[in-house]
């Protein structure tokens, strides 16, 4: 059984037991959290799509923490024109574990 759910602005694939990294959420470390924006779920052979979303579907996750990705350097230069520019990012993000699928 697996589901496709959407959480900040991008889609994910998942199942229970899955680890994920996510866009940051304000949540507690250890918390639980249940997610509602559920585009799809299947279960075997039957696979339920919604419009956008399914509203009797939930999947439940638990935060395991919070976190930094790793910097991404960006740098840009225009040729013969003496400009260098140098910049980095560092994205947020919370880490949560799927603990169920409610179709």
């Amino acid at each position: 059984m697996y589901a496709v759910i959407k959480t900040g602005g991008k889609q994910y694939r998942v199942e229970v037991g899955n680890k994920l990294k996510v866009e940051q959420l304000p949540a507690e470390a250890g918390s639980d959290l249940v997610i509602e924006q559920v585009l799809m779920v299947s279960e075997g052979e039957n696979i339920s799509v919604g419009k956008p979303f399914l509203e009797s579907a939930k999947v439940n996750a638990t935060v395991l923490s919070h976190g930094r990705h790793d910097k991404i350097r960006i740098f840009k230069m225009r040729r013969r024109k003496h400009y260098q520019k140098h910049q980095g990012h560092r994205q947020n993000y919370t880490e949560i574990q799927i603990t169920g699928i409610s179709a």
